[in-house]
Protein backbone atom coordinates (compact mmCIF):
# COMPACT_ATOMS: atom_id res chain seq x y z
CA UNK A 1 0.00 0.00 0.00
CA UNK A 2 1.26 3.47 -0.87
CA UNK A 3 1.46 5.61 2.27
CA UNK A 4 2.70 8.63 0.26
CA UNK A 5 -0.67 9.53 -1.18
CA UNK A 6 -1.13 13.00 -2.66
CA UNK A 7 -4.09 14.49 -0.78
CA UNK A 8 -3.91 17.89 -2.48
CA UNK A 9 -7.13 17.34 -4.42
CA UNK A 10 -8.78 14.89 -2.03
CA UNK A 11 -12.55 15.18 -1.79
CA UNK A 12 -13.13 14.87 1.97
CA UNK A 13 -16.55 13.86 3.28
CA UNK A 14 -18.09 13.36 6.68
CA UNK A 15 -21.31 11.84 7.88
CA UNK A 16 -24.51 13.79 7.46
CA UNK A 17 -25.13 12.90 11.10
CA UNK A 18 -22.35 15.30 12.13
CA UNK A 19 -24.71 18.27 11.70
CA UNK A 20 -21.88 20.35 10.27
CA UNK A 21 -19.78 20.11 13.43
CA UNK A 22 -16.00 20.08 13.54
CA UNK A 23 -15.51 17.04 15.75
CA UNK A 24 -15.98 14.32 13.18
CA UNK A 25 -14.08 11.77 11.20
CA UNK A 26 -13.62 12.70 7.56
CA UNK A 27 -12.86 10.24 4.78
CA UNK A 28 -11.42 10.57 1.29
CA UNK A 29 -11.01 7.85 -1.34
CA UNK A 30 -7.74 8.58 -3.17
CA UNK A 31 -5.51 6.49 -5.46
CA UNK A 32 -7.07 3.18 -4.39
CA UNK A 33 -6.69 3.82 -0.64
CA UNK A 34 -8.76 5.52 2.03
CA UNK A 35 -7.55 8.56 3.96
CA UNK A 36 -9.05 9.39 7.36
CA UNK A 37 -8.66 12.59 9.37
CA UNK A 38 -10.23 14.46 12.28
CA UNK A 39 -12.31 17.37 10.99
CA UNK A 40 -10.83 19.53 13.76
CA UNK A 41 -7.55 19.37 11.79
CA UNK A 42 -8.91 20.80 8.52
CA UNK A 43 -6.44 23.36 7.24
CA UNK A 44 -3.62 22.27 9.57
CA UNK A 45 -0.60 21.39 7.41
CA UNK A 46 0.81 19.25 10.26
CA UNK A 47 -2.41 17.28 10.79
CA UNK A 48 -2.08 13.52 10.92
CA UNK A 49 -3.91 11.50 8.29
CA UNK A 50 -4.42 7.75 8.56
CA UNK A 51 -4.10 5.86 5.26
CA UNK A 52 -5.67 2.39 5.10
CA UNK A 53 -6.41 -0.02 2.29
CA UNK A 54 -9.85 0.15 0.78
CA UNK A 55 -10.44 -3.46 1.88
CA UNK A 56 -9.55 -2.69 5.51
CA UNK A 57 -11.92 0.29 5.44
CA UNK A 58 -14.71 -1.86 4.00
CA UNK A 59 -14.20 -4.54 6.67
CA UNK A 60 -14.15 -1.96 9.46
CA UNK A 61 -17.30 -0.15 8.31
CA UNK A 62 -19.12 -3.47 7.75
CA UNK A 63 -18.24 -4.46 11.32
CA UNK A 64 -19.55 -1.14 12.66
CA UNK A 65 -22.77 -1.57 10.72
CA UNK A 66 -23.12 -5.12 12.06
CA UNK A 67 -22.84 -3.81 15.61
CA UNK A 68 -19.54 -5.47 16.51
CA UNK A 69 -18.66 -4.19 19.98
CA UNK A 70 -14.92 -4.98 20.24
CA UNK A 71 -13.59 -3.31 17.09
CA UNK A 72 -10.75 -1.54 18.86
CA UNK A 73 -9.84 -4.30 21.29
Amino acid sequence: MNSNVDLTNANWAKSELSNGGDNCLEVAFVDGVVALRDSVDVGDPDAKVLIVSRRDYELFTASVQAGQKDLLA
